[in-house]
């Protein structure tokens, strides 16, 4: 699922070369923490990885919020955060639920279809043109898709699990594509830092909300994996903030896609995850599609590793 306000502003830029470096680290970082938590999911179910790792996440980005200049958000901002954290919850929940049923490279391959829902809710809910760009990535996405959902059921070890968890990836990108659209309204209202704090405080709130019938204490020698895995996800996506508020997207979205390689690389070293000609054919299409995509709305067209 970053939190990371991307903007168009290109204070301080000359070249693209450090905001391309620094934005591949991030994905680096952001795929590590896919895989940690995954472990986690496994381990101790994804509710209670999320909801302890928005308060770890919630403890870590106060602490930087309250060493900085800042200034209490306003009613209104306060309003954006809390809705856009409640979408967050549901992409989170979604998406992790998926991951822990799917192997690695091919949850991350499916979650690359989240910017092609985002130009289309872009259109519904901002008044913007579908342009012709759009369908075409749309229709490269759905073959992705497609391919990858019929490598599923070729395996010999095909599950109903599987299935399931495919489907939780795809309700993911839905809601994800919204949240897009919503960091948008965010990036003009709040900093990267504010965002990462109250979003992580509202996840808390809205996860918390079950607690009494679905928490349970975290045994202790997951914490300090717990505390790894916050720390990788706010690293990551301050330093993607700090890319896009330095070069344009047309240099830094192609680099964010390296997250497939990087799923693939750890799925295999810590599950044993091998990867199938379906997932890296339909990967490969959605991939495609989200590169057209990105000429005709550069903005929103983000992988969904910005948003976990």
């Amino acid at each position: 699922m970053s939190e990371a306000v991307k903007t168009s502003s290109l204070t301080g830029a000359v070249s693209p070369t450090i905001p391309v470096f620094i934005c591949a680290l991030a994905i680096f970082l952001l795929s590590g923490m896919d895989a940690a938590m995954k472990s986690l999911a496994i381990a101790i179910g994804v509710y209670n990885t999320l909801l302890w790792r928005s308060m770890v996440a919630t403890l870590i980005a106060g602490a930087a919020w309250s060493a900085g200049p800042r200034s209490r958000p306003t009613v209104a901002v306060l309003r954006l955060h809390a809705l856009r954290a409640a979408i967050v919850g549901v992409v989170l929940v979604s998406f992790f639920w998926g991951l822990a049923r799917l192997p690695l490279a091919e949850a991350i391959g499916l979650s690359f279809v989240a910017p092609l829902f985002a130009l289309f809710l872009a259109a519904l809910l901002l008044g913007e043109r579908i342009r012709r760009q759009a369908i075409w990535a749309s229709i490269a996405g759905i073959a992705g898709v497609a391919i990858i959902l019929s490598g599923q059921f070729g395996r010999e070890s095909y599950s109903q699990d599987a299935l399931l968890g495919t489907a939780a990836v795809l309700v993911s990108t839905v809601f994800y594509g919204y949240n897009l659209v919503l960091a948008r309204q965010q990036a003009l209202l709040a900093k990267p830092i504010e965002i990462m704090l109250f979003q992580n405080i509202f996840v808390g709130i809205i996860l918390g909300c079950a607690a009494p019938w679905l928490a349970v204490a975290l045994p202790s020698d997951l914490w300090l994996p717990l505390t790894g895995v916050a720390v990788l996800s706010l690293a990551g996506q301050f330093l993607m903030s700090w890319s896009y508020a330095r070069a344009e997207a047309q240099y830094l979205i192609p680099t964010e896609y390296s997250a497939f390689i990087w799923a693939i690389a750890l799925g295999w070293f810590f599950f044993g995850e091998e990867v199938s000609w379906t997932t890296l054919t339909g990967a490969g299409l959605i991939v495609a599609g989200c590169l057209i995509a990105a000429r005709a709305n550069p903005k929103l067209a983000e992988p969904i590793e910005a948003a976990i």
